[in-house]
């Protein structure tokens, strides 16, 4: 298929860094450092593939990118291109940022014969060498492990991605290419956090309690619970969310918002008062029993609480931090109570697959409430960062509109509730 010399990119420029120094992190604004460009098309080395890309979509760490939090993405790329030859590719004045895509393969390198040109495919963020013995077990735990989009340059917000070869799987037949393209890094977040033994090892009749339960990681760990044979315990933010949450068959949900939780007195301490209110009202929803497992992201805001909550014996699994990575709490409640905190981070190659072959299956569905086009990455990213959003957002690339790509039409037809069930 025919290569192009240059490509639409959305990207971040190392001259820009410190554009927000000295702003508080909610005063940072995505729409002025995502721009979208013309940038060249990478070399292609062996056991890599280019992929025109249909369609992205926006994670957190695209976020993160875009506000230079917790830090500038460009010492990343700087040491990739120390320890690797191949990695001197990557450290540019830009970063091509996007953690997912769909689309279709165009070329593969040398050692790649498990994929061709016009294989329609997702994309996985996990990049690794498998060099080090670290890593053949969990290849999550290889010391050259990296998130492509993130700590690689050349991802998926743009109209073409490099990725590893081994980070391509098949794109579930049944969706668009929008919808597609919303799964990979949170489907596969959720599932090491919450399913695998590398994570909570959740099984039939657990109490899950979920934070934002509505949103990218929380609207895939309550199918994951409800799946699964567990009790989803949803905290959310608002009615909407809160109804939305029923519609997906929970019937325990915990309304934050109305409910008036303030689980920090001030800036500096936390009001363990509202934790066991928080406990109680947990009680009330599952006949008097606390919550097995914990599903942590917020971090800083809701740490304390997570941990007063879980039963004893219970498990915290926690990944990622977005509203603080300091996290603090009462270690009363977890070394006498013998808890246990559990940190997670995406998923291995074994786990990406399998949550995709969920997908696939129609299992688990997507939870995209909306797509913009490329060039209107910032506001995408605008409204992950204000939690203005529901689920996954989408960024449409070479797709001309939403609702292409579906390959299964007896498929979809039969899960199109639950596929609709965001928009």
């Amino acid at each position: 298929m025919p290569m192009p010399e240059s490509y639409r990119a959305i990207v971040v420029r190392e001259d820009e860094a410190g554009m927000f120094e000295g702003l508080r992190t909610a005063e940072k604004d995505p729409r002025k450092s995502l721009h979208l460009t013309e940038v060249p098309v990478p070399e292609l080395y062996p056991g890599e593939a280019v992929v025109a890309v249909m369609a992205s979509a926006i994670n957190y760490n695209s976020v993160w990118s875009s506000i230079f939090e917790p830090l500038p993405t460009f010492g990343f790329l700087s040491r990739y291109a120390q320890q690797r030859p191949e990695g001197r590719r990557h450290e540019l004045p830009y970063h091509v940022i996007g953690s997912d895509l769909a689309g279709v393969v165009l070329r593969v390198g040398p050692g790649v014969n498990a994929w061709k040109p016009g294989d329609e495919v997702v994309a996985h963020c996990l990049s690794v060498e498998l060099e080090n013995a670290d890593g053949h077990g969990d290849t999550m735990l290889d010391p050259q492990q990296r998130v492509w989009g993130f700590e690689t340059n050349f991802g998926g917000l743009a109209d073409v991605a490099l990725v590893k070869a081994n980070q391509l799987m098949p794109k579930p037949k049944h969706l668009t290419w929008e919808e597609a393209a919303s799964l990979a890094l949170v489907n596969s977040t959720v599932y090491r956090q919450l399913v695998s033994r590398n994570g909570a090892g959740m099984k039939q009749g657990d109490n899950v309690l979920i934070w934002g339960a509505t949103g990218g990681l929380g609207s895939f760990a309550t199918q994951y619970a409800l799946a699964g044979g567990a009790t989803p315990i949803c905290v959310v933010s608002s009615p909407e969310k809160a109804d939305l949450c029923r519609r997906m068959g929970v019937e325990a949900v915990i309304d934050r918002t109305a409910e008036g939780y303030r689980f920090w007195a001030d800036a500096d301490r936390q009001d363990p008062a509202e934790w066991k209110r928080f406990g109680q009202k947990i009680r009330q929803l599952t006949d008097g029993e606390d919550a097995d497992i914990v599903f942590e992201h917020p971090g800083r805001e809701t740490f304390g609480a997570s941990v007063y909550a879980a039963r004893k014996g219970g498990t915290i699994v926690t990944c990622a931090s977005t509203s603080g990575y300091r996290h603090e709490y009462d270690n009363r409640y977890l070394w006498m109570s013998l808890k246990r905190i559990i940190g997670t981070h995406f998923a291995n190659y074994r786990e990406a697959w399998e949550a995709n072959r969920l997908v696939c299956k129609g299992k688990i569905h997507p939870t995209l409430s909306r797509s913009y086009p490329l060039e209107e990455t910032g506001q995408a990213a605008y409204d992950v960062h204000r939690n203005l959003h529901l689920g996954k957002v989408g960024v449409l690339a070479l797709a001309p509109r939403e609702g292409l790509g579906v390959r299964n039409e007896e498929l979809r037809d039969r899960h199109l509730d639950a596929i609709n069930r965001w928009r």
